[in-house]
């Protein structure tokens, strides 16, 4: 039998948690991080709801999971975020040493892959993963403010 816990099934959970920031008002992005394929953190952008332009969903992730996990280092942990992560998510995720971070859209304006910024060096990327799921959800959150 298949394993269903893949990054398809992961990256879903974090397109409901997307789903979620879009009817808030919230840029769509989602995250959730996982651990021996278990869920540890699901969250979503809260940078309105919250008035901290630091409040995007891996920032929100990351102080979930290590809260859950009583420590700050995410070793043996996978982020799965709808969007590529910024440059300030992307410094978040360097000290807290993830092991995997996977990507559904690209950021051609302010991911970090875009910015030049680096990764801890045992970090894993995996990109594109849903990636037309995750863009459309974007396409059409901006199309509904510009109405």
């Amino acid at each position: 039998m298949e394993n269903p816990f893949n990054d398809n099934y992961f990256m879903k959970k974090a397109l409901q948690e997307a789903e979620i920031a879009f009817e808030k008002g919230e840029i769509p992005v989602g995250a959730v991080i996982v651990v021996d394929n278990k869920i540890i953190a699901r969250t979503h952008n809260l940078t309105e709801l919250l008035h901290d332009v630091t409040a995007h969903a891996e920032m929100q992730a990351i102080t979930s999971a290590a809260n859950f996990l009583g420590g700050k280092y995410l070793k043996g942990c996978t982020l799965y975020v709808t969007l590529e992560p910024c440059q300030m998510c992307a410094g978040a995720l360097y000290w807290s040493q993830i092991t995997k971070i996977v990507f559904g859209a690209r950021d051609e304006q302010r991911g970090f892959m875009t910015m030049g910024t680096q990764l801890h060096p045992k970090t894993e990327v995996v990109s594109g993963v849903l990636a037309d799921e995750a863009s459309d959800l974007m396409v059409r959150f901006f199309a509904s403010k510009r109405k």
